[in-house]
């Protein structure tokens, strides 16, 4: 899987997955609404709410990247393009955009025949904001019921069930599910010390983040993994976003929350486990080493 369609290859999560790939000696474009403030790859302006776009993006990429076979399709796809969380618009625009742009990337890949799609689905799928219920039980585990409490979070739960429904119609497509837990870069986390003793601040997503760069390793390692129909995986930094030990935040924040097993020191409550085991998936990066 060597030419890959990154969408959303000029966010910040898609920069740095655009990046590690091409790092790593794959064939890359990035496929946005917008160009990238530096290209490391070639670069397609599309409309993915448009379906035939969509096609057409996926189905010309090898011959783009490669700069020949004008009708070479991608081999995989990481799509990344989206209303990134909840508030940056409308709840009926985020809604509309993030079904549609992932349905038209979905069955492209499908209809084409593209054997992997990565999707940035999300850890809200689980429950967050836990402003209302909090989560069953810490730390949260891919196990964990999904319970949509905002339009966006609702966007990666019907995203998930989607992406089962087609790989069961379409067994040469697997389906690699991230859900990503609040993206930071380092610019990010100048902010974080000032509030890193507040037990309150960020409660509702349990103090959780993820490093773009591990999110672009996930991304790779989700594309070589051997995934099969379509699967979900919790992708989080190793630590919280807090000086305040884990157990000390539960106890003040969610103090009626089952704890399953002991906790380390600063340890995250959005469990990696399984994309540990499944994909070689290892958090390299902490905002206690940039602040």
């Amino acid at each position: 899987m060597k030419n890959v369609v990154v969408t959303g290859g000029s966010g910040k999560a898609g920069r740095a997955v655009v990046r590690e790939l091409v790092d790593h000696g794959y064939r890359v474009l990035n496929v946005d609404a917008v160009a990238p403030p530096e290209r490391a790859c070639p670069f397609l302006k599309v409309n993915l709410e448009d379906f035939g776009q969509a096609v057409d993006a996926l189905k010309a990429a090898a011959g783009i990247i490669e700069r020949r076979r004008p009708f070479a399709m991608a081999d995989a796809v990481v799509h990344l393009a989206a209303i990134p969380d909840q508030g940056s618009a409308p709840e009926a625009v985020t809604y509309r955009t993030n079904m549609l742009t992932a349905h038209n990337v979905f069955s492209a890949a499908t209809l084409l025949g593209v054997s992997r799609v990565v999707w940035a689905s999300s850890e809200t799928v689980h429950g967050v904001p836990y402003l209302r219920i909090p989560p069953d039980f810490a730390p949260v585990t891919e196990a964990h019921p999904l319970r949509a409490e905002t339009g966006y979070a609702l966007t990666k739960v019907l995203g998930e069930e989607e992406i089962r429904q087609m790989a069961r119609w379409n067994p040469g497509t697997s389906f690699a599910a991230l859900r990503l837990c609040h993206v930071n870069d380092t610019d990010d986390y100048r902010a974080f010390p000032a509030l890193a003793r507040d037990p309150h601040d960020r409660k509702a997503s349990l103090w959780a983040y993820v490093d773009t760069r591990d999110v672009a390793q996930a991304c790779r390692l989700a594309l070589e993994a051997d995934v099969k129909g379509a699967d979900s995986f919790i992708i989080s930094a190793a630590d919280t976003a807090k000086e305040i030990p884990t157990k000390d935040l539960l106890a003040e924040i969610f103090p009626g929350v089952k704890i399953t097993r002991a906790l380390g020191e600063h340890e995250t409550l959005f469990d990696h486990g399984k994309a540990k085991r499944m994909l070689g998936y290892e958090p390299q990066h902490s905002w206690r080493r940039y602040a």
